[in-house]
């Protein structure tokens, strides 16, 4: 993936939400239409602020949220809808693919998938972030591209 803003293995330190939020942003100019990407990390590290960012550079301008409850948000961009799942409640895979989990992406500009390990070998060329607290007092993290 040309371009894209890390590469495998590598490590970022990220301070506050606006440098998430920027990282969010060059994905979204990095990640090609119909790219997946996989967020994980622990609750409160930043997948969901990450998210933000790359919605917002991809035109979107109200409210983007974590999906907890609602397993998924689509967000209309001029560009194409953007696909923003989290599995963290989802017990098996499978009741992603009932909500139509492969059109929804077939039909997204970007997807944004996290805790979705159990997908991971659905979309073996789709990059994975880890972000993580590197203090437990600040608005420190650190991201590392898994694949």
């Amino acid at each position: 993936m040309d371009g894209f803003p890390l590469a495998p293995d590598e490590i970022r330190i990220l301070t506050g939400d606006d440098a998430q939020r920027a990282l969010g942003a060059a994905l979204a100019a990095a990640l090609p239409p119909g790219s997946v990407l996989f967020l994980e990390g622990e609750l409160g590290a930043g997948k969901t602020t990450l998210t933000q960012g790359l919605v917002a550079a991809l035109g979107f301008t109200d409210t983007v949220t974590s999906p907890t409850y609602a397993l998924m948000h689509v967000y209309p961009t001029p560009g194409g809808q953007v696909l923003h799942v989290d599995a963290y409640r989802v017990r098996d895979v499978a009741e992603l693919y009932e909500m139509d989990l492969d059109e929804l992406v077939a039909g997204s500009r970007v997807s944004v998938i996290e805790w979705g390990e159990g997908l991971y070998a659905d979309w073996p060329d789709a990059p994975v972030l880890r972000l993580e607290h590197v203090d437990t007092a600040g608005d420190v993290r650190r991201v590392t591209r898994r694949r």
